[in-house]
C-alpha cells in the first residue's frame, strides 16, 4: 500500500459527492488518520454519532491491528464501489476535533 500523509488526503480534490460518517454502514472499507499516517479499516457498526468502531490495519504502517472506538472526525475517506470518495463530518464532529486538538496542545 502506498503511504501518504493525512494532509495529502484531506487535501485530495473531491470526487463526485462526498459520504457522510453517518452513512457508512457496517462493513465497508475506510481509511483514518488516529495513528498518524493514514490505514485502512472495516466499520463495525452502524452507529451514528461522533464515535465509531473500526475494525483498524495498523499493521499496514508496523504496529498492530486492533478493533476500537475511533472518531468520527478521524476518519477520512471510504471505498464506495471500489472508489475512495472524501468523508463530510458534521459541524459537531468537526467541534469536537477542535476541543480534543486543544487538549493535546495543552499536555492534558
Amino acid at each position: 500500500m502506498d503511504v501518504t500523509s493525512v494532509k495529502e488526503i484531506n487535501n485530495k480534490k473531491q470526487k463526485g459527492k462526498a459520504m457522510k460518517t453517518n452513512d457508512i454502514k457496517k462493513g465497508m472499507k475506510v481509511k483514518t488518520g488516529q495513528l498518524g499516517t493514514p490505514v485502512t479499516g472495516i466499520m463495525m457498526d452502524n452507529m451514528r454519532g461522533n464515535t465509531r468502531l473500526v475494525n483498524v490495519k495498523g499493521s499496514e504502517v508496523g504496529m498492530f491491528d486492533e478493533m476500537g472506538s475511533v472518531y468520527s472526525h478521524d476518519i477520512l475517506e471510504v471505498e464506495v464501489d471500489g472508489e475512495w470518495q472524501e468523508v463530510e463530518h458534521t459541524k459537531k464532529q468537526l467541534l469536537l476535533k477542535e476541543g480534543v486538538s486543544t487538549l493535546l496542545d495543552i499536555g492534558w
